[in-house]
């Protein structure tokens, strides 16, 4: 053919133009076509496709993307699968999940972590129902989850019939006003917005040193991707399915020695407490659980996935390697950010800007972001990046850990690419 390049694959008979056959014609344009013709032939090269892909497409925020090396023959190693969860074996394998994940997230030894029922959601609200309801409690929320736990603090555990329940909030992209916190009341919060990419700041410094009240915080989104200040922190949940892209249905729950003291002191009133929910046997903590005798029979499959994650961690530098790469895939976001002006993040604060659940605004209408979004699947470049249903239009690009900085930066001309392929 004599047509251009850039001109055969408006057509469809090519599908991408290279840098240097761009140059060529753009040279070529500017000799031989008036301006409005030379500035309408540019903006169709501007839209080529680029020439490689992500590696991996995967940047769901959950199950997220497997570590890289993942092999699921290697599951097979010690033996579990197949054995009873109360067998030698399978108690052994549940206490060194629990044990590496304390000692990779920097745990304290007084503190006790445990293997718990129904992800980070029963984690959660497995401690709201044994612990809530001795005090007055300050719910901050500014995303879909922390709103979902003040509405079960009011409508289904009715606290408001005993104590009071203050509603700190700010909508999507922002913090409340987190000085408003009593530290005489139960504070419960988000540590990582996985719907609106926002974060708290570095420190927790809104949690006082000399609170009375606990602590209660959803860190599924952050743990083992982000620095957490476990003296701030009485209650800490989190799922494996996140950071180090484990399976689903199993949640962490994380008690300090004011936590425990809670379960063993308080019995809320009227409060049926399903089996399991509950995490004290005639008024002590059952310590069992924060040794891998479970409450329920867990997956030895994702135990043993879980355990991989956590020594593919050590090979590359633990928690600081782990922070470091979510870290290296903010910045490959926050750089193309700077360099185009029809997407921004949700966020409006840099410093309170996840790493992981990473969510950006495109000038772009709500149907045509979806338009965007299934454009991209489609070209099998990047799944499962759509916002959260109940976010503004936006989507989300999940940065944890697991996810490899080159993938990061191959997709960003792909979302230019999709912009101007939806833009036109």
């Amino acid at each position: 053919s004599n047509l251009p390049p850039f001109t055969m694959m408006r057509l469809g008979l090519i599908g991408s133009v290279s840098a240097t056959q761009a140059a060529f014609f753009s040279r070529k344009i500017a000799v031989s076509c008036p301006t409005a013709c030379s500035t309408q032939m540019l903006r169709m090269m501007s839209t080529a496709q680029p020439a490689e892909k992500p590696a991996s497409p995967q940047f769901s925020s959950g199950p997220c993307k497997k570590h890289p090396g993942f092999d699921i023959s290697k599951l097979t190693k010690a033996n579990s699968l197949g054995r009873s969860h109360r067998s030698k074996v399978g108690k052994d394998r549940l206490a060194y999940a629990i044990s590496e994940s304390k000692r990779i997230l920097g745990v304290p030894d007084d503190y006790l972590l445990g293997i718990v029922p129904a992800s980070d959601t029963g984690a959660y609200e497995m401690a709201m129902w044994n612990m809530l309801g001795e005090r007055n409690i300050d719910v901050c929320h500014w995303e879909s989850f922390g709103k979902g736990w003040f509405a079960d603090a009011i409508s289904h555990l009715n606290l408001r019939n005993t104590v009071e329940v203050n509603e700190i909030t700010a909508g999507y992209g922002e913090l409340p006003d987190l000085s408003k916190c009593n530290p005489d009341n139960d504070i419960l919060f988000t540590f990582n917005g996985t719907t609106s990419g926002v974060r708290v700041p570095d420190g927790c410094d809104f949690i006082s040193d000399d609170r009375t009240g606990l602590t209660l915080c959803d860190a599924t989104s952050a743990c083992f991707a982000m620095n957490m200040p476990w003296s701030k922190l009485d209650v800490t949940t989190y799922s494996w399915q996140k950071v180090l892209g484990g399976e689903g249905a199993h949640g962490v729950l994380i008690l300090s020695p004011r936590a425990v003291e809670r379960i063993e002191s308080y019995i809320p009133e009227n409060r049926p407490m399903p089996k399991i929910f509950r995490l004290a046997k005639k008024g002590k903590l059952d310590a069992g659980i924060f040794k891998g005798a479970t409450i329920n029979t867990p997956s030895l499959m994702a135990v043993e996935d879980y355990i991989g994650a956590l020594e593919w961690s050590e090979t590359v530098g633990g928690l600081q390697g782990l922070i470091g790469i979510s870290q290296a895939n903010l910045g490959a976001v926050r750089d193309f950010v700077e360099e185009n002006d029809w997407i921004n993040f949700l966020a409006k604060d840099p410093a309170t800007t996840s790493s992981t659940s990473v969510c950006l605004t495109l000038d772009l209408a709500a149907d045509e972001i979806k338009e965007l979004v299934k454009l991209l699947e489609h070209e099998n470049v990047a799944l499962d990046i759509g916002g959260y249903r109940d976010a503004p239009p936006s989507i989300r690009i999940w940065c944890g850990s697991t996810v490899e900085t080159s993938d990061v930066k191959k997709l960003m001309p792909w979302l230019k690419w999709a912009y101007h392929e939806v833009k036109k």
